[in-house]
């Protein structure tokens, strides 16, 4: 008992730790695992026993048999399916290639690069080479996102490395299954057969069950055939079904499945997805926690010190250095990315939880068989996983700086609320070389900004949805443009430290107008309001542009515009087309010179 409440109390405690110290969970999860188990076993047991054994050996354990296995089989059908629910196509666009090269191109140029190096350093067998390498493609988007979080990156930066974590983890897996089934069966001509049937059937079932599945869950929730107290964990258990069920008929099909599903059921019209994907992002977290303390745990000290050699530094440096940017590079040839957005995505790819489960999976399973040089397996999977983690957490944010993508001023924009005015800001700012992001809780607001070709999300300004959004790392500018004061003053209070770095604003309220204390964070004027700027979108929805000669020219116009209700000034354009927002008080526009603009919404200044 007390085991067990120890693993739960120990992995929320290095969450905790990492939220605090911002550092992937990964670090923290790893080090309490080798702690209480190979480094207990060495040198704090009297008897030689850890303080924690995951597999029973006869005196005590958490699983029987193969028991680990199945539950962490299980685990990480949930994680990878919680991930394919935030993968939304809108996100891609014009990265679909990119993307698409870095799971295939990149996913070979790694397994055969890194299968070949640790057949010449360690002298392993090929089959159990291109079994280390199959398990060492994937990039786990746990550890990316934690990595990411706190660097003002490019969207298409931080786009590309969120998919690759996400879509390469089934990939990874299924590599390593057929490498798997080449080391259990005897001749090259019966692994070719067996090779091609498993490739198909993992791929049919795979996506068959997760598509069908996916419908058929959206189906039944839209129509309220199950009641709402139920939907969480129906939801839950219809994902460990398909995940079974796709096992049966195709074995390590079952990630794919549920990733295509997390995928069809995050891109539908599931009316329900916000509560569900908090749900199983909890679930998640308490998943992982356990996962990497218990696989950690189970290493033996005698496993960990056959990387206590120069071999270990080598391989792993290599598949750092030039297994990986080869990978990145020749599958980004030819994109928009540039040499030094190549070289970032190069730096980070920390391997996460698939990695290192389906490393102990299969290298138990070896070791059981007998096959000589088996027990290299696991130990030098973790220390890859726990390689790439350490560094990337420790140097991706110097690297940024270093090669030049750390966005040293965030130019991005979101924009709290979605209704129409926001949309024609948001379209204005957006073609003028913005990156603008519009949240609503209003999914009509939501559907109509993504019909005009914005990026909005569908999230309640009170939940933690926005906390791990890495893709929203280059927003630096917030307005808070809702028809409420209270959300307006909510949303300045919460997210301006994360997403106003460089400037918050919010429309001022009724009582603030003409009040010539109004709050510095007021928005556009002092005498509008968001019934004014309703009122004015709705009578002339245009953004217009009028050239400026003069401070003094400015000014004048800024007092026509308090005094002509159908005109509200709203940013100012500079000669380079920098936009500046201009604040109720204008105090943000430290410079105006000839060939300046002010733009503004409503009638046209004739």
């Amino acid at each position: 008992m007390l085991e067990l409440a120890g693993i739960i109390i120990l992995g929320i405690l290095a969450q905790w730790v990492a939220w605090k110290f911002k550092i992937p969970a990964i670090l923290p999860l790893i080090l309490i695992g080798l702690l209480v188990g190979p480094i207990a076993s060495e040198y704090f047991s009297e008897d030689g026993s850890k303080w924690m054994e995951p597999v029973w050996n006869g005196k005590k354990g958490f699983f029987p048999g193969e028991g680990l296995y199945y539950f962490v089989s299980l685990a990480i059908s949930i994680i990878l399916f919680e991930g394919g629910l935030t993968l939304k196509r809108s996100e891609i666009k014009s990265l679909g290639p990119v993307i698409s090269k870095l799971i295939t191109l990149g996913t070979t140029i790694t397994f055969f690069g890194a299968g070949i190096l640790a057949r010449v350093i360690f002298n392993l067998s090929w089959e159990l080479s291109f079994l280390f390498s199959g398990l060492v493609i994937v990039t786990g988007p746990t550890v990316i996102t934690p990595i990411l979080r706190n660097i003002p990156l490019k969207k298409d930066i931080s786009t590309v490395l969120k998919w690759e974590g996400i879509l390469i983890d089934p990939i990874g897996a299924l590599v390593a299954v057929l490498v798997f089934e080449f080391i259990s069966v005897e001749g090259d001509s019966g692994f070719t057969k067996t090779a091609l049937i498993e490739f198909g059937k993992i791929l049919l079932f795979g996506i068959t069950f997760g598509f069908t599945f996916a419908h058929a869950l959206a189906f039944v929730i839209n129509k309220k055939l199950i009641p709402h107290y139920l939907m969480n964990v129906v939801s839950l258990s219809t994902v460990l079904l398909v995940f079974v069920e796709s096992e049966i008929f195709a074995h390590e099909s079952g990630l794919l499945a549920v990733v295509v599903m997390g995928m069809v059921l995050g891109n539908g019209k599931l009316k329900n997805i916000k509560e569900l994907l908090y749900f199983k992002e909890s679930l998640s977290v308490l998943l992982i926690s356990i996962l990497f303390i218990l696989l950690a745990a189970n290493i033996d000290f005698e496993d960990l010190m056959l990387l206590y050699t120069w071999k270990t530094v080598i391989l792993f440096f290599a598949i750092v250095l030039v297994i990986r940017p080869l990978g990145v590079f020749l599958s980004t040839q030819g994109s928009k990315l540039r040499f030094n957005d190549k070289l970032f995505i190069s730096w980070v790819g920390p391997r996460g939880i698939v990695a290192a489960g389906i490393a102990s999976l299969f290298g138990s399973k070896l070791i059981k068989q007998g096959v000589e040089g088996a027990e290299y397996i696991t130990p030098l999977v973790f220390m890859v996983v726990l390689g790439t983690v350490l560094l990337n957490a420790t140097t991706a944010r110097l690297f940024a700086k270093m090669v030049g993508v750390f966005l040293k001023k965030s130019e991005g924009i979101l924009i709290v609320g979605a209704s129409h005015v926001s949309r024609l800001i948001g379209r204005y700012l957006e073609d003028n070389g913005r990156h603008v992001v519009l949240i609503d809780s209003n999914q009509t607001n939501i559907k109509l900004a993504q019909e005009e070709g914005l990026e909005a999300i569908d999230t309640d300004i009170y939940s933690e949805t926005l906390d791990d959004n890495i893709e929203l790392n280059d927003v630096g500018f917030l307005m808070a443009l809702t028809g409420s004061a209270d959300i307006n003053a909510y949303a300045i209070d919460k997210f301006r430290g994360q997403f106003g770095e460089s400037g918050y604003y919010r429309l001022i309220t009724a009582e603030e107008i003409d009040n010539p204390d109004s709050p510095e964070e007021g928005l556009f004027s002092q005498t509008d309001d968001f019934n004014s700027l309703t009122e004015v979108a709705r009578n002339n929805p245009k953004i217009h542009e009028i050239e400026l000669k003069d401070r003094m020219h400015f000014e004048k116009l800024i007092e026509r515009t308090n005094n002509d209700p159908d005109i509200i000034p709203l940013l100012v354009k500079d000669k380079k087309g920098v936009l500046e927002i201009i604040s109720s008080q204008n105090k943000a526009i430290d410079k105006i010179a000839s060939g300046y603009k002010l733009v503004y919404l409503g009638k046209k200044i004739r």
